[in-house]
């Protein structure tokens, strides 16, 4: 086998076990589920992953890859502003996470549980390495006077929170705007406009420079 072609069944490996544990959970999903899914021998799962936990950890690792190669990206980009900064990662992450609800569902899913401290310790190591380097570019903006001083945990908490609501409150919000029936598609591309542009009307409120530090 060709190393494109192991890439590629490793990758439809890992697609089929996203789906299977956004659906039926962790535990709800045995191995033979994911091989039957992805329509391989069942040893292919232990050729490539090892265990179903393996399988899960390289998931988490690989989807969350793309945040620290843009977040390390930007921090090194001299030509951007750090409003530009702002803008930039409210794009990506509205983009990101709306257009993989399945992956954060099982974030959410595993992050609530106490059956595996290894998942829970990774998850919390890649989010707390990509929130330091987010304080950074606020850091940056204070340094340059374009952003005043906030508290950074709870700016971050805001952003992010905002953006789970709409998330995990799909049939809220159809409600919310008129929008029953509506495709995930159709959900995802007028809930993205209206999240990115209210996000930044929000961060531009919250972090400008002319307002008065509380």
């Amino acid at each position: 086998m060709t190393l494109p072609e192991k890439t590629d069944k490793r990758e439809h490996l890992l697609k089929a076990a996203e789906e299977l544990f956004a659906e039926k959970g962790f535990d709800g999903t045995s191995v033979r589920d994911i091989a039957q899914k992805a329509d391989v021998n069942l040893a292919m799962i232990s050729y490539y992953f090892g265990s179903k936990e393996k399988l899960l950890q390289v998931l988490i690792e690989q989807r969350f890859a793309s945040s620290l190669e843009l977040l390390e990206g930007m921090i090194n980009n001299n030509k951007m502003t750090p409003w530009e900064k702002i803008e930039r990662l409210i794009e990506y992450y509205v983009d990101k996470i709306l257009g993989g609800r399945r992956f954060h569902s099982i974030i959410n899913q595993e992050y609530n549980t106490d059956r595996s401290k290894e998942i829970i310790d990774l998850i919390t190591g890649i989010k707390m390495r990509n929130f330091e380097l987010i304080k950074l570019i606020l850091e940056e903006g204070v340094k340059k006077k374009q952003f005043r001083k906030i508290d950074p945990e709870m700016t971050m908490a805001s952003m992010m929170g905002t953006i789970n609501q709409a998330i995990n409150a799909k049939n809220l919000y159809c409600r919310l705007f008129s929008m029953e029936g509506a495709s995930e598609e159709e959900y995802q591309t007028k809930m993205s406009v209206r999240l990115k542009t209210h996000l930044k009307m929000m961060m531009r409120s919250h972090l400008s420079a002319e307002q008065p530090n509380l």
